[in-house]
């Protein structure tokens, strides 16, 4: 195999994520290129030494300019905070790289405008965003269900991410920061479900009708060092406060293009709920529904079958090897995780960059800039306090 250079901007949470991916993923798939873990870059040298000996990375530095356009370098990986997206991203694209971007695309509608623009004008290279609840099996067998007309019309979407983690002792962290982070839950938490809502139906979103956001936590201890391998840390220690700018909780209505409504509702103070991310998706036709809790289930109604049998389907979508995904790791029902989902993207990654098709489409920039809409619409609906097109984002 033609070996392929990755350099990996950030060794934190999904810094982690993704060195696991582009280790393990030549293990389970048949790649058709050899993915090199080249360069890990980093603020903190000691820090990034520590990473790159654990994981196995060839080189790091703390120079991200130099690295992400070397000329050894074939695909730039960004895992940084979201202010940093457009700078790196159009830094590598420019230089002729295949550029993965974390998600949502960026921190604002603009800065994501000119990643848009940035990757359409290099021809070449391709781009990818890591959503990567689409390679979860049974949201990738939902999609293909959805595609093979098994919902019929789409009347309902029901969306939700919940989380418990932002409370008053988690720190001032950049997430909590606007400037870095762009928004709050909304950019973090309902970027995934819309995007999976949008994955899903096959439809796009074309007017958000209304929403409301709030900050509930409006100060948070200031530390010296944030987590290294988790979202958030503790405050011990901790003398000053700084303001918490985000959003805690985004939730808004929405219209599709084809006639469905949806409502989507983000958070990161839903106490007792971990990582919650659901959807459920009402068709003429049938009904799936999904629980990233449970996420080797995807439950299934069909509304076609006869009267008297009727009922909820709980499909365990790594049962069978025709499970999208599911026939590259264990044998029946021996379940996948969270860093799966991953590894997935990673090998269709490949398969997109050598020519192939990849299990289910891939986000890229395009892809992934309306979802950006999205996100924009509800934004400028909670501010205004009015409906918002889509199509006003542009």
């Amino acid at each position: 195999m033609k070996p392929i250079n990755i350099c990996l901007v950030g060794q934190k949470f999904m810094g982690r994520t993704h060195s696991n991916a582009f280790l393990k993923v030549g293990k389970f798939f048949d790649c058709p290129r050899d993915p090199v873990m080249h360069t890990i870059c980093g603020r903190n040298l000691a820090e990034l030494r520590e990473f790159q000996s654990r994981w196995g990375w060839k080189h790091a530095t703390t120079d991200w300019r130099a690295a992400v356009t070397d000329a050894q370098i074939h695909l730039v990986d960004i895992g940084t905070p979201n202010h940093l997206h457009k700078e790196m991203a159009i830094a590598a694209l420019e230089a002729g790289k295949h550029v993965a971007c974390e998600k949502p695309l960026a921190g604002t509608l603009a800065d994501a405008r000119d990643m848009l623009v940035a990757a359409r004008r290099a021809k070449q290279s391709k781009t990818f965003v890591w959503y990567n609840y689409r390679r979860c099996p049974a949201v990738a067998l939902a999609h293909q269900l959805a595609r093979a007309g098994r919902l019929g019309r789409i009347y309902h979407v029901r969306a939700h991410y919940l989380q418990d983690w932002g409370g008053p002792d988690v720190p001032l962290l950049w997430r909590f920061q606007k400037k870095y982070a762009g928004s709050g839950a909304h950019g973090d938490l309902n970027a995934h479900i819309i995007d999976m809502a949008r994955f899903i139906t096959g439809d796009e979103i074309t007017e958000v009708v209304g929403s409301i956001a709030e900050t509930f936590i409006k100060e948070r201890a200031i530390v010296d060092e944030g987590p290294r391998g988790g979202i958030a840390g503790g405050t011990r220690g901790a003398k000053r406060k700084g303001k918490g700018d985000v959003d805690d909780a985004v939730l808004f209505l929405a219209r599709f293009k084809q006639g469905a409504i949806a409502t989507f509702e983000a958070t990161r103070l839903a106490t007792g709920n971990q990582n919650k991310n659901g959807i459920e998706i009402n068709g003429d036709k049938g009904s799936i529904r999904f629980n990233f809790e449970d996420m080797n289930y995807l439950d299934y109604y069909d509304a076609t079958a006869e009267r008297k049998v009727q009922g909820w389907t709980r499909i365990m979508a790594t049962h069978a090897p025709d499970h999208p995904y599911a026939g590259n790791w264990w044998p029946d029902a021996h379940i996948l995780g969270y860093e799966h989902g991953f590894i997935n993207q990673t090998a269709d990654m490949l398969n997109i960059i050598a020519g192939k098709k990849p299990v289910v489409p891939m986000p890229d920039f395009e892809d992934a800039y309306k979802t950006q809409q999205v996100l924009e619409a509800a934004i400028v609906s909670a501010e205004d306090r009015r409906a918002v097109k889509t199509a006003e984002m542009e």
